[in-house]
Protein backbone atom coordinates (compact mmCIF):
# COMPACT_ATOMS: atom_id res chain seq x y z
CA UNK A 1 0.00 0.00 0.00
CA UNK A 2 1.42 3.07 -1.07
CA UNK A 3 0.78 6.63 1.25
CA UNK A 4 0.54 9.89 0.29
CA UNK A 5 3.62 12.45 1.72
CA UNK A 6 1.76 15.50 2.65
CA UNK A 7 4.74 17.45 3.60
CA UNK A 8 8.89 17.18 3.70
CA UNK A 9 10.59 18.83 6.17
CA UNK A 10 13.89 21.49 4.39
CA UNK A 11 16.78 20.62 4.64
CA UNK A 12 15.74 16.71 5.86
CA UNK A 13 17.50 14.12 3.57
CA UNK A 14 14.62 13.72 2.33
CA UNK A 15 14.27 17.28 0.67
CA UNK A 16 17.91 17.46 -0.03
CA UNK A 17 17.67 14.78 -2.36
CA UNK A 18 14.23 15.72 -4.28
CA UNK A 19 11.67 14.33 -2.50
CA UNK A 20 8.16 16.39 -2.62
CA UNK A 21 4.71 16.85 -1.11
CA UNK A 22 2.19 14.89 -3.01
CA UNK A 23 4.54 12.31 -4.05
CA UNK A 24 3.78 8.93 -3.12
CA UNK A 25 5.92 6.90 -1.06
CA UNK A 26 6.08 3.21 -2.81
CA UNK A 27 8.88 1.39 -1.21
CA UNK A 28 12.41 1.36 1.09
CA UNK A 29 15.00 -1.13 0.34
CA UNK A 30 12.80 -2.80 -2.00
CA UNK A 31 10.18 -3.14 0.42
CA UNK A 32 6.45 -1.58 0.28
CA UNK A 33 5.73 0.73 2.82
CA UNK A 34 2.22 0.58 4.61
CA UNK A 35 2.37 2.37 8.01
CA UNK A 36 4.62 3.70 10.40
CA UNK A 37 6.25 0.54 11.27
CA UNK A 38 7.81 -0.09 8.12
CA UNK A 39 8.35 3.45 7.65
CA UNK A 40 10.68 3.39 10.80
CA UNK A 41 12.14 0.09 10.55
CA UNK A 42 13.21 0.28 6.83
CA UNK A 43 14.25 3.82 6.92
CA UNK A 44 16.81 3.19 9.66
CA UNK A 45 19.46 1.88 7.67
CA UNK A 46 22.48 4.42 6.76
CA UNK A 47 21.86 3.50 3.03
CA UNK A 48 17.95 4.45 1.81
CA UNK A 49 16.96 3.81 -1.36
CA UNK A 50 13.45 5.13 -1.96
CA UNK A 51 10.62 5.26 -4.82
CA UNK A 52 8.44 7.52 -4.71
CA UNK A 53 5.19 7.67 -7.44
CA UNK A 54 4.88 11.30 -8.96
CA UNK A 55 1.56 12.00 -11.37
CA UNK A 56 1.69 7.79 -11.69
CA UNK A 57 5.16 8.07 -13.00
CA UNK A 58 8.15 5.88 -10.35
CA UNK A 59 10.74 7.65 -9.42
CA UNK A 60 14.01 6.21 -7.88
CA UNK A 61 15.93 8.11 -4.89
CA UNK A 62 18.86 7.33 -2.93
CA UNK A 63 19.96 8.65 0.53
CA UNK A 64 23.16 8.07 2.83
CA UNK A 65 22.68 9.55 5.85
CA UNK A 66 23.28 8.39 9.47
CA UNK A 67 21.71 5.54 11.33
CA UNK A 68 18.29 5.89 12.43
CA UNK A 69 18.05 9.64 11.03
CA UNK A 70 14.86 10.38 9.74
CA UNK A 71 14.65 10.78 6.51
CA UNK A 72 11.94 14.10 6.98
CA UNK A 73 8.56 13.08 5.25
CA UNK A 74 6.02 13.99 6.96
CA UNK A 75 1.99 12.24 6.14
CA UNK A 76 -1.79 12.64 6.79
CA UNK A 77 -1.76 10.73 10.27
CA UNK A 78 0.92 9.93 12.44
CA UNK A 79 0.20 5.76 11.98
CA UNK A 80 0.18 7.00 8.35
CA UNK A 81 -2.88 4.99 8.32
CA UNK A 82 -6.46 4.75 9.95
CA UNK A 83 -5.97 4.03 13.53
CA UNK A 84 -7.52 0.16 14.18
CA UNK A 85 -10.78 0.03 16.19
CA UNK A 86 -11.77 -2.66 18.79
CA UNK A 87 -13.32 -5.63 17.46
CA UNK A 88 -14.51 -7.02 20.72
CA UNK A 89 -17.72 -6.37 23.08
CA UNK A 90 -15.95 -7.19 26.28
CA UNK A 91 -18.17 -7.80 29.63
CA UNK A 92 -16.38 -5.10 31.12
CA UNK A 93 -15.44 -2.74 28.61
CA UNK A 94 -15.48 0.63 30.25
CA UNK A 95 -16.55 2.73 27.09
CA UNK A 96 -19.82 0.42 26.70
CA UNK A 97 -20.63 2.13 30.44
CA UNK A 98 -20.27 5.48 29.12
CA UNK A 99 -22.99 7.85 29.19
CA UNK A 100 -24.44 9.38 26.00
CA UNK A 101 -23.40 13.26 25.23
CA UNK A 102 -19.62 13.05 25.61
CA UNK A 103 -17.43 13.88 23.06
CA UNK A 104 -17.20 11.92 20.06
CA UNK A 105 -13.36 10.75 20.69
CA UNK A 106 -14.32 9.04 24.25
CA UNK A 107 -16.21 6.58 22.44
CA UNK A 108 -13.55 5.14 20.36
CA UNK A 109 -12.41 1.78 21.22
CA UNK A 110 -8.81 1.46 20.18
CA UNK A 111 -6.80 -1.90 19.51
CA UNK A 112 -4.02 -1.10 17.20
CA UNK A 113 -0.92 -3.21 17.93
CA UNK A 114 0.79 -0.31 16.25
CA UNK A 115 0.12 1.86 19.27
CA UNK A 116 1.76 -0.80 21.70
CA UNK A 117 5.02 -0.59 20.09
CA UNK A 118 4.69 3.60 19.60
CA UNK A 119 2.48 4.54 22.67
CA UNK A 120 2.36 1.60 25.30
CA UNK A 121 -1.17 0.93 24.37
CA UNK A 122 -2.57 -2.55 25.34
CA UNK A 123 -3.83 -4.88 22.40
CA UNK A 124 -5.86 -8.04 22.92
CA UNK A 125 -4.51 -9.40 19.11
CA UNK A 126 -7.91 -9.87 17.88
CA UNK A 127 -7.05 -7.42 15.29
CA UNK A 128 -4.01 -9.01 14.26
CA UNK A 129 -3.26 -12.17 11.59
CA UNK A 130 -0.61 -14.44 10.67
CA UNK A 131 1.57 -12.05 8.91
CA UNK A 132 1.09 -9.33 11.64
CA UNK A 133 3.04 -11.36 13.60
CA UNK A 134 5.29 -12.33 11.17
CA UNK A 135 6.12 -8.80 11.28
CA UNK A 136 6.48 -8.24 14.69
CA UNK A 137 8.95 -11.22 14.89
CA UNK A 138 11.17 -9.71 12.10
CA UNK A 139 11.33 -6.07 13.52
CA UNK A 140 12.36 -7.75 16.94
CA UNK A 141 9.39 -5.86 18.38
CA UNK A 142 8.29 -5.91 21.67
CA UNK A 143 4.28 -5.94 22.68
CA UNK A 144 1.63 -5.07 25.41
CA UNK A 145 -1.09 -7.54 25.49
CA UNK A 146 -4.58 -7.52 26.90
CA UNK A 147 -4.54 -11.13 28.14
CA UNK A 148 -7.39 -11.36 30.31
CA UNK A 149 -7.54 -15.37 30.93
CA UNK A 150 -6.09 -17.90 29.06
CA UNK A 151 -8.47 -20.37 29.13
CA UNK A 152 -10.07 -19.76 25.09
CA UNK A 153 -13.30 -20.38 25.92
CA UNK A 154 -13.51 -18.16 28.74
CA UNK A 155 -11.59 -15.27 26.87
CA UNK A 156 -14.29 -15.91 24.06
CA UNK A 157 -17.20 -15.49 26.30
CA UNK A 158 -15.26 -12.44 28.44
CA UNK A 159 -14.60 -10.65 24.96
CA UNK A 160 -17.84 -11.74 23.13
CA UNK A 161 -15.34 -12.90 20.10
CA UNK A 162 -15.10 -16.13 18.85
CA UNK A 163 -11.96 -15.92 17.61
CA UNK A 164 -10.29 -14.35 20.84
CA UNK A 165 -9.41 -18.08 22.11
CA UNK A 166 -7.59 -18.99 19.46
CA UNK A 167 -5.54 -15.82 18.96
CA UNK A 168 -3.58 -16.99 22.37
CA UNK A 169 -1.46 -19.12 20.32
CA UNK A 170 -0.02 -15.75 19.02
CA UNK A 171 1.50 -15.16 22.43
CA UNK A 172 3.54 -19.15 22.42
CA UNK A 173 4.58 -17.60 18.54
CA UNK A 174 6.05 -14.28 20.02
CA UNK A 175 7.55 -16.02 23.29
CA UNK A 176 9.21 -18.87 21.23
CA UNK A 177 10.66 -16.16 19.11
CA UNK A 178 12.01 -14.70 22.04
CA UNK A 179 9.75 -11.42 21.52
CA UNK A 180 9.07 -9.36 24.92
CA UNK A 181 5.33 -9.31 26.34
CA UNK A 182 3.57 -7.04 29.04
CA UNK A 183 0.46 -8.42 30.07
CA UNK A 184 -2.65 -7.50 31.44
CA UNK A 185 -5.56 -9.18 33.22
CA UNK A 186 -8.43 -7.13 33.80
CA UNK A 187 -9.99 -9.28 36.59
CA UNK A 188 -13.90 -9.94 37.37
CA UNK A 189 -15.22 -11.40 40.79
CA UNK A 190 -16.55 -15.03 40.11
CA UNK A 191 -15.28 -14.95 35.99
CA UNK A 192 -11.94 -14.96 35.06
CA UNK A 193 -10.47 -13.96 39.48
CA UNK A 194 -9.33 -17.55 42.06
CA UNK A 195 -9.21 -20.27 40.31
CA UNK A 196 -8.95 -18.78 36.34
CA UNK A 197 -6.43 -16.30 37.80
CA UNK A 198 -4.18 -19.19 38.52
CA UNK A 199 -4.82 -21.27 35.19
CA UNK A 200 -3.57 -17.91 33.73
CA UNK A 201 -0.88 -17.15 35.80
CA UNK A 202 0.36 -20.78 35.12
CA UNK A 203 0.08 -20.43 31.10
CA UNK A 204 1.86 -16.98 31.06
CA UNK A 205 4.83 -18.42 33.67
CA UNK A 206 5.32 -21.18 30.61
CA UNK A 207 6.04 -18.77 28.92
CA UNK A 208 8.97 -16.99 30.55
CA UNK A 209 11.43 -15.17 30.67
CA UNK A 210 9.48 -13.52 27.34
CA UNK A 211 7.24 -12.40 29.83
CA UNK A 212 8.47 -9.09 31.44
CA UNK A 213 5.37 -8.59 33.47
CA UNK A 214 2.10 -9.00 34.27
CA UNK A 215 -0.55 -6.87 35.91
CA UNK A 216 -4.03 -7.66 37.67
CA UNK A 217 -6.63 -5.04 37.53
CA UNK A 218 -10.24 -5.03 38.82
CA UNK A 219 -12.69 -4.51 36.07
CA UNK A 220 -14.21 -1.22 36.67
CA UNK A 221 -17.78 -0.13 37.20
CA UNK A 222 -19.95 2.99 36.52
CA UNK A 223 -23.83 3.04 36.84
CA UNK A 224 -24.23 2.71 32.92
CA UNK A 225 -24.54 -0.77 32.61
CA UNK A 226 -27.87 -0.94 31.94
CA UNK A 227 -28.41 -4.21 29.52
CA UNK A 228 -24.54 -4.87 29.97
CA UNK A 229 -22.61 -8.36 31.80
CA UNK A 230 -24.01 -8.26 35.11
CA UNK A 231 -20.74 -7.45 37.14
CA UNK A 232 -20.04 -7.82 40.54
CA UNK A 233 -17.05 -5.38 42.53
CA UNK A 234 -14.66 -6.54 44.63
CA UNK A 235 -15.02 -6.27 47.81
CA UNK A 236 -12.36 -6.79 51.11
CA UNK A 237 -12.82 -10.42 50.85
CA UNK A 238 -12.06 -10.69 46.85
CA UNK A 239 -9.40 -8.21 46.70
CA UNK A 240 -7.87 -10.04 49.43
CA UNK A 241 -8.03 -13.48 48.30
CA UNK A 242 -6.56 -11.95 44.81
CA UNK A 243 -3.31 -10.68 47.14
CA UNK A 244 -3.06 -13.84 48.09
CA UNK A 245 -2.84 -15.54 44.94
CA UNK A 246 -0.55 -12.52 43.28
CA UNK A 247 1.94 -13.52 46.69
CA UNK A 248 2.09 -16.82 45.67
CA UNK A 249 3.10 -16.45 41.97
CA UNK A 250 4.98 -13.64 42.94
CA UNK A 251 6.90 -16.21 45.34
CA UNK A 252 7.59 -18.70 42.95
CA UNK A 253 7.78 -16.77 39.87
CA UNK A 254 10.54 -14.79 42.20
CA UNK A 255 12.95 -18.04 42.89
CA UNK A 256 12.65 -19.44 39.25
CA UNK A 257 13.46 -16.12 37.53
CA UNK A 258 14.97 -13.77 40.01
CA UNK A 259 11.54 -11.59 39.32
CA UNK A 260 7.97 -11.33 40.80
CA UNK A 261 6.75 -10.65 37.42
CA UNK A 262 2.71 -10.43 38.02
CA UNK A 263 2.33 -7.63 40.20
CA UNK A 264 -1.56 -6.13 41.91
CA UNK A 265 -3.35 -2.37 40.84
CA UNK A 266 -3.05 -0.56 43.92
CA UNK A 267 -6.71 -0.84 44.11
CA UNK A 268 -6.81 -4.33 45.40
CA UNK A 269 -4.91 -2.88 48.57
CA UNK A 270 -7.18 -0.25 48.91
CA UNK A 271 -10.36 -2.44 48.22
CA UNK A 272 -8.19 -4.92 50.70
CA UNK A 273 -7.18 -2.59 53.35
CA UNK A 274 -4.02 -3.99 53.47
CA UNK A 275 -0.27 -2.29 53.12
CA UNK A 276 1.26 -1.43 49.63
CA UNK A 277 4.45 -3.73 49.04
CA UNK A 278 7.92 -1.91 49.83
CA UNK A 279 8.90 0.10 46.79
CA UNK A 280 11.61 -2.47 45.70
CA UNK A 281 9.25 -5.04 45.32
CA UNK A 282 8.05 -3.41 42.54
CA UNK A 283 11.02 -3.96 40.94
CA UNK A 284 11.57 -1.77 37.94
CA UNK A 285 7.21 -0.55 38.17
CA UNK A 286 7.42 -1.26 34.58
CA UNK A 287 3.51 -1.88 35.18
CA UNK A 288 3.22 1.95 36.69
CA UNK A 289 0.74 3.46 33.61
CA UNK A 290 -1.77 0.38 34.67
CA UNK A 291 -1.84 1.77 38.00
CA UNK A 292 0.20 -0.21 39.56
CA UNK A 293 2.92 0.94 41.97
CA UNK A 294 1.81 4.70 41.46
CA UNK A 295 0.80 5.34 45.32
CA UNK A 296 4.05 3.84 46.73
CA UNK A 297 6.13 5.44 44.55
CA UNK A 298 4.53 8.81 45.33
CA UNK A 299 4.61 8.01 49.09
CA UNK A 300 8.41 7.33 48.92
CA UNK A 301 8.97 9.88 46.66
CA UNK A 302 7.29 12.34 48.83
CA UNK A 303 9.04 11.40 52.04
CA UNK A 304 11.96 11.59 50.66
CA UNK A 305 11.41 15.16 49.43
CA UNK A 306 10.20 16.09 53.01
CA UNK A 307 13.20 15.14 54.48
CA UNK A 308 15.41 16.80 52.55
CA UNK A 309 14.09 19.99 52.89
CA UNK A 310 15.03 21.63 55.88
CA UNK A 311 14.48 25.29 54.95
CA UNK A 312 11.76 27.29 56.64
CA UNK A 313 8.80 28.12 54.14
CA UNK A 314 6.46 30.68 53.76
CA UNK A 315 2.74 30.29 55.21
CA UNK A 316 0.73 28.31 52.88
CA UNK A 317 -3.40 27.54 52.88
CA UNK A 318 -4.37 25.00 50.06
CA UNK A 319 -6.45 22.44 49.27
CA UNK A 320 -6.19 18.74 47.28
CA UNK A 321 -9.04 16.84 45.83
CA UNK A 322 -8.81 13.00 45.59
CA UNK A 323 -11.06 10.40 44.65
CA UNK A 324 -12.48 8.60 47.50
CA UNK A 325 -10.07 5.34 46.99
CA UNK A 326 -6.64 7.64 47.54
CA UNK A 327 -8.35 9.96 49.97
CA UNK A 328 -7.37 8.48 53.08
CA UNK A 329 -3.95 7.51 51.59
CA UNK A 330 -3.30 10.98 50.19
CA UNK A 331 -4.61 12.72 53.77
CA UNK A 332 -1.89 10.95 55.31
CA UNK A 333 0.72 12.07 53.49
CA UNK A 334 -0.13 15.78 53.73
CA UNK A 335 -0.04 15.73 57.46
CA UNK A 336 3.39 14.75 57.04
CA UNK A 337 4.73 18.44 55.82
CA UNK A 338 2.16 20.04 57.74
CA UNK A 339 3.73 18.74 61.10
CA UNK A 340 6.70 19.48 60.07
CA UNK A 341 6.02 23.13 58.72
CA UNK A 342 3.19 24.49 61.28
CA UNK A 343 2.47 27.75 58.93
CA UNK A 344 1.24 25.21 56.05
CA UNK A 345 -2.50 24.62 56.35
CA UNK A 346 -4.12 21.56 53.36
CA UNK A 347 -7.38 20.26 53.28
CA UNK A 348 -7.87 16.77 51.37
CA UNK A 349 -11.09 16.25 50.32
CA UNK A 350 -12.97 13.61 48.87
CA UNK A 351 -14.97 13.66 45.42
CA UNK A 352 -17.61 11.15 45.02
CA UNK A 353 -17.88 10.49 41.29
CA UNK A 354 -21.60 11.09 40.75
CA UNK A 355 -21.29 11.44 37.04
CA UNK A 356 -20.13 7.86 36.30
CA UNK A 357 -21.33 6.31 39.79
CA UNK A 358 -19.84 6.05 43.42
CA UNK A 359 -18.26 2.80 42.08
CA UNK A 360 -15.82 4.69 40.52
CA UNK A 361 -13.33 5.73 43.33
CA UNK A 362 -10.06 6.80 41.15
CA UNK A 363 -9.20 10.81 40.93
CA UNK A 364 -8.15 10.45 37.46
CA UNK A 365 -12.03 9.72 36.64
CA UNK A 366 -12.94 12.67 38.41
CA UNK A 367 -15.06 15.21 36.19
CA UNK A 368 -15.48 18.84 36.98
CA UNK A 369 -18.97 18.84 37.63
CA UNK A 370 -18.45 16.89 40.55
CA UNK A 371 -15.36 18.93 41.63
CA UNK A 372 -17.45 22.23 41.55
CA UNK A 373 -20.98 20.83 42.86
CA UNK A 374 -19.01 19.15 46.54
CA UNK A 375 -16.24 21.41 47.10
CA UNK A 376 -18.28 24.80 46.18
CA UNK A 377 -19.22 25.08 50.04
CA UNK A 378 -16.05 23.70 51.51
CA UNK A 379 -12.67 26.45 52.38
CA UNK A 380 -10.39 26.15 50.03
CA UNK A 381 -7.31 27.98 50.62
CA UNK A 382 -5.60 30.33 47.91
CA UNK A 383 -4.90 27.33 45.92
CA UNK A 384 -7.01 23.68 44.88
CA UNK A 385 -4.29 21.12 43.96
CA UNK A 386 -5.57 18.32 41.20
CA UNK A 387 -3.49 15.28 39.98
CA UNK A 388 -2.86 16.34 36.18
CA UNK A 389 -4.43 12.92 35.28
CA UNK A 390 -7.97 14.14 35.85
CA UNK A 391 -7.37 16.67 32.54
CA UNK A 392 -7.16 15.53 28.77
CA UNK A 393 -3.80 15.13 27.64
CA UNK A 394 -2.52 18.49 26.15
CA UNK A 395 -5.56 20.29 27.04
CA UNK A 396 -7.51 21.88 29.99
CA UNK A 397 -10.54 19.73 29.44
CA UNK A 398 -12.20 17.36 32.18
CA UNK A 399 -13.73 14.43 30.80
CA UNK A 400 -17.10 15.99 31.07
CA UNK A 401 -16.04 18.83 28.76
CA UNK A 402 -16.02 21.23 32.02
CA UNK A 403 -12.06 23.18 31.85
CA UNK A 404 -9.70 24.20 34.21
CA UNK A 405 -11.40 27.70 33.96
CA UNK A 406 -14.47 26.75 34.63
CA UNK A 407 -13.98 25.53 37.36
CA UNK A 408 -11.54 27.53 38.75
CA UNK A 409 -14.16 30.38 37.73
CA UNK A 410 -16.95 28.63 39.55
CA UNK A 411 -14.65 27.57 43.27
CA UNK A 412 -13.25 31.57 42.85
CA UNK A 413 -10.39 29.48 43.61
CA UNK A 414 -7.16 29.00 41.54
CA UNK A 415 -6.08 25.84 40.26
CA UNK A 416 -2.52 23.86 39.96
CA UNK A 417 -2.42 20.86 38.40
CA UNK A 418 0.21 18.35 39.84
CA UNK A 419 2.27 15.59 38.11
CA UNK A 420 1.84 12.34 39.92
CA UNK A 421 5.32 12.76 41.18
CA UNK A 422 5.95 13.21 44.46
CA UNK A 423 8.88 15.61 44.25
CA UNK A 424 6.22 17.89 42.39
CA UNK A 425 3.68 17.74 45.12
CA UNK A 426 5.89 18.57 47.85
CA UNK A 427 6.56 21.53 45.93
CA UNK A 428 3.36 22.04 44.98
CA UNK A 429 1.95 22.40 48.50
CA UNK A 430 4.84 24.61 49.30
CA UNK A 431 4.66 26.48 46.67
CA UNK A 432 7.71 26.65 44.85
Amino acid sequence: MAVLIKSVIKKSAAGKCGIKPDDVLFSINGSEISDVLDYMFYSAETNVNIIVLRNGVKLDFHIVKSEYEDLGMEFDTFLMDKKQSCRNKCIFCFIDQLPTGMRETLYFKDDDARLSFLQGNYVTLTNLNQSDIDRIIKMRLGINISVHTTNPELRCRMMNNPSAGEKLEYIKQLSDAGIKMNCQIVLCPGINDGKELENTLNTLGGYMPNIRSIAAVPAGLTKFREGLYPLERFNKISAGETLRIIRKYQSEFLKKWESRVVFAADEFYLLAGQPFPKGYEYEDYCQYENGVGMLRSLSDEFIDAVENINDNCKDRNISIAAGTASYEFIRGLIEIPCKKWHNIHCSVYPVVNDFFGDTITVTGLLTGQDIIAQLSDKPLGDELLLSDNIIKKDSELFLDDYTVSDVEKALNTKIRLVRHDGYELLNAVLGI
